[in-house]
């Protein structure tokens, strides 16, 4: 699931603007100015809302024209930056608002964002826990830095953000989703599943359908696949074509060694998207088993034009053991061990043709090789206790 957290692109005025706060620094204008300025930056943040982002910019230049440190303009021209990706710029016109009015959360929040963008993720960290200090249960905030610190693989931080939102409103979606992705890139799936359940059970009828794929892909990791099945089948319902549910419903089918069913959504996804090196190995496997080497051969030949594939070349080398091909088999196993000398599962496989001829001399001599690399495996040297003895 990609980044369900991230999905607020605010900017200073969809912040709901508070002209008080906006205003409180500027001493130097009287009443009649505050009220033109006012005017002038709301019509330069509608324009900038309706996405007239050059006529915005002029009217906010207009401002600074007369009044440099004024916090509207200087604020809606870092915004007017960010959106155009100009982050450095924004950085340093947040800044200047700052050096100005130490207490603009809106320039600490874009100022955020813009570190955020450049991949600051500490800087950004910083300028948020500045906005906290004013507007300390700011959910879209305190699920930023949650997210950011996640980032950072800052499991400990990131958990105590995520729990203050929850603290906030327990069923917070972006919260939940967060704490899903947590626990799951730290591989406790387990939790990771509880989260995103929440998720589904508080609003099932129009759940995200990553959430739905998210809970689906707990269940593989776990191995629970007629359980993941069927929330990749729910995410079908919702898109027919969706790559992620497409693919999960088929590694489910192949958990659940059902070969038939796993082939039939690799072909779904190859009809899309026909030249997915990866789809076409996943499916050569799978007529592999159903005993059509034919077209598994195919498949495995199709992944190898688009570019080099281990796995597609254990294939076949499977295509061809089965076959009693066992000279061509060898060959494809060589060049694997040029390309990965510590596999152990290559020596093993090519000691393996070796005895289907009769080498047994060669066999020895394969798995030795491996040894010689100064390396152990306890299944090369049973395999190499048994040929010896």
């Amino acid at each position: 699931m990609k980044n369900s957290t991230d999905q607020y692109q605010l900017t200073s005025d969809e912040l709901q603007i508070d002209e008080e706060l906006m205003n409180s620094d500027d001493s130097e204008q009287g009443s009649d100015e505050i009220s033109e300025v006012t005017q002038l930056s709301k019509r330069a943040y509608h324009m900038l809302k309706e996405n007239l982002v050059e006529e915005a910019e002029k009217l906010f230049q207009q401002i600074l024209q007369a009044y440099p440190k004024n916090n509207y303009a200087l604020v809606g021209l870092g915004d007017i930056n960010r959106k155009k990706r100009r982050y450095s710029q924004a950085v340093k016109q947040y800044k200047e608002c700052l050096s100005y009015h130490p207490s603009n959360n809106y320039a600490y929040f874009g100022l955020a964002d813009s570190y955020k963008a450049q991949k600051k993720l500490p800087e950004a960290i910083a300028a948020w826990q500045k906005y906290l200090e004013k507007d300390p249960q700011n959910i879209t905030v305190l699920t930023r830095v949650a997210d950011t610190y996640r980032k950072l693989k800052d499991f400990r931080n990131s958990k105590k953000y995520y729990d203050m939102v929850l603290e906030i409103d327990e069923n917070n979606a972006y919260a939940l989703i967060g704490l899903g992705h947590l626990y799951f890139d730290f591989e406790v799936y387990e939790s990771a599943l509880t989260f995103w359940e929440q998720v589904y059970r508080v609003n099932p009828a129009s759940v995200d359908i990553r959430v739905l794929t998210s809970i689906g892909n707990c269940h593989r990791k776990l191995k629970t696949f007629k359980e993941g099945l069927s929330y990749f089948l729910l995410a079908l319902e919702k898109d027919k074509n969706n790559f992620f549910a497409l693919f999960g419903a088929a590694d489910c089918h192949r958990g659940l060694r059902q070969y038939e069913q796993s082939l039939a959504y690799w072909l779904k996804i190859l009809d899309n998207d026909p030249q997915n090196k990866v789809i076409l190995t996943r499916a050569g496997d799978a007529y592999r088993v159903l005993k059509d080497l034919r077209k598994a051969k195919e498949c495995y030949d199709r992944a190898l034009e688009i570019s080099f594939d281990y796995y597609a070349v254990l294939g076949l080398v499977s295509i061809h053991k089965e076959n009693g091909e066992y000279t061509e088999a060898l060959d494809k196993l060589h060049d694997l061990i040029s390309r990965d000398r510590k596999n152990h599962r290559l020596y093993i496989e090519a000691a393996n043709c070796y005895l289907e001829q009769g080498y047994k001399a060669k066999a020895i001599q394969i798995l030795k090789d491996f040894h010689n690399l100064g390396l152990h495996n306890i299944y090369v040297k049973n395999l190499l206790d048994e040929i010896q003895n």
